[in-house]
């Protein structure tokens, strides 16, 4: 893995940004893009920018000053300097085609969010799973230290609303993207590796070049910087022991007693988890937050360190800030109950997200049953871990499959979410579980099973997260009750 892809090379020095001039940003409603579009509005750049649908975030980029268009057409490119794209732009892309013939400057969004780092001492949190919340507890946690972090996560922070801001400290923590590689490019002084796992072989090929990409992306740490890496993940440790080989100043967090940052002695209750936390200074502190799941107590303590030993806070003020982080969008979200029937959204789309999504359901349920509409995302993975996808909601009670969810790749013969349900039924022979290849059934189905009692996720990246919302209305329709949902 040496930092480049078919199309950009993320270990070249990026342009500053006050040489971009006019930037336009293709799909810019993406998580990640619009990420970078506020940053850039923020810092007093002329941006513009396509999608193929409207959105809220659409509207919301627009009241930020951008200048905003629904479709594409080669037209919106006309007068620009620099386009902004994600890998999952293809070339055929009119707008592309035309800033490729027009030889103009195009940035992959790794590349442009680079560019308004400036002089930030730059945080960046990476890892299969658990990167997006890590990134949003230590942005919280700073900012309950009066830091006024920069940031740029993959997801809204519930209680601001927001995906990215430019804050007037001189931290910047931004989400790194393994899925292409361009984690790279950030160059960071605290770099987070939260677990290393054989996702996005449709760019890699093998779980060894996952590994070496890890491997080049600790050693893009500056001189002097610091790489934070789970203990309990076999991936992270691995890295984290060849980076201290080599020299590097390492900190591990983790359950492992052999940990720098040493976790103990978990409480559950209800929504809350606590835990003891020991650091490099051998004192025992509490550790306290308010969303459900034992792998959150981890995304805690790694947001916890590198606020204290990475970046000097006061550990009193950083504990008191992850106590009130209060969840990012679409990682385990409330949406609403009707006929005593709970909704919850989630993200999860790879089989380590989604087992630990399902876990943390089956410990909140209850007495009630656990039922959850899975949606595959992207034939490859589907295709890749369809047994690692069922080894992961085998714990539920009730499955519901959608069809796969495409995203950037076309359709491949013979995979599709019966692949997961087959796959299902070998790892648990009485497992109920149904595909149901019509997204606009899948609501009225599920409504349909649910119990008083319930607890119903909706799991997926992509727009399995509509179906909650529907499945409300239809459990109030149908019961005559008020949806409740949010």
């Amino acid at each position: 893995m040496n930092g480049s892809n078919d199309r950009f090379d993320f270990t070249a020095p990026v342009p500053p940004l006050g040489e971009l001039g006019a930037v336009h940003f293709i799909a810019i409603g993406g998580a990640g893009m619009s990420g970078v579009a506020r940053v850039m509005l923020a810092r007093g750049c002329a941006v513009s920018g396509s999608d193929a649908k409207q959105s809220p975030v659409l509207a919301a980029l627009a009241a930020e000053g951008a200048e905003v268009h629904v479709g594409h057409d080669a037209a919106y490119v006309e007068g620009k300097d620099t386009i902004v794209v994600s890998s999952a732009i293809r070339e055929s892309n009119v707008e592309l085609a035309a800033a490729r013939a027009a030889g103009l400057r195009v940035l992959h969004r790794a590349q442009a969010l680079a560019s308004t780092m400036a002089d930030s001492r730059r945080v960046a949190i990476a890892g299969a799973n658990g990167k997006t919340t890590t990134t949003s507890m230590l942005t919280v946690a700073l900012q309950h230290c009066g830091v006024d972090p920069s940031f740029a996560a993959g997801g809204e922070l519930a209680k601001h609303g927001t995906n990215a801001h430019w804050g007037t400290g001189d931290v910047f923590v931004a989400e790194a993207d393994e899925s292409d590689g361009s984690f790279l490019v950030y160059r960071p002084e605290v770099a987070v590796v939260t677990n290393v796992q054989p996702d996005h072989l449709d760019f890699y090929g093998t779980f060894e070049r996952v590994r070496q990409a890890y491997a080049a992306f600790a050693g893009s740490i500056v001189e002097g910087g610091l790489l934070v890496a789970c203990q309990d993940d076999e991936g992270s440790r691995e890295l984290a022991q060849a980076a201290r080989s080599a020299g590097a100043r390492v900190l591990t967090y983790g359950w492992s007693p052999e940990s720098d940052v040493v976790l103990r002695d978990e409480v559950f209750r209800g929504l809350m988890g606590r835990v003891t936390v020991t650091g490099p200074d051998g004192v025992d502190r509490v550790l306290r937050i308010n969303i459900p799941g034992r792998h959150n107590l981890l995304n805690a303590a790694a947001a916890y360190t590198v606020a204290v030993d990475g970046l000097g806070q006061d550990p009193t003020r950083v504990l008191d800030g992850l106590f009130g982080f209060t969840g990012t969008r679409r990682r385990f979200e409330p949406k609403g109950s009707a006929a005593g029937v709970s909704v919850v959204d989630d993200y999860a789309h790879n089989p380590g997200k989604v087992a630990a999504v399902v876990g943390t359901g089956a410990d909140l349920v209850g007495d009630g049953r656990l039922v959850v509409v899975f949606q595959p995302h992207l034939y490859s993975r589907t295709r890749d871990f369809a047994r690692e996808f069922a080894v992961a909601l085998a714990p539920a009670d009730v499955v519901v499959l959608m069809e796969v969810y495409a995203a950037r790749e076309d359709p491949m013969p013979g995979v599709s979410s019966q692949l997961v349900a087959d796959a299902l039924r070998e790892v648990r022979p009485d497992a109920d579980v149904t595909v149901v290849p019509s997204w606009s059934a899948v609501a009225g189905h599920v409504a349909a099973l649910a119990r008083e009692g319930d607890l119903v996720l909706t799991v997926g990246a992509g727009d399995v997260t509509m179906i909650g919302p529907e499945v409300l209305r239809a459990l109030g329709a149908e019961r005559g009750q008020d949806d409740g949902s949010a």
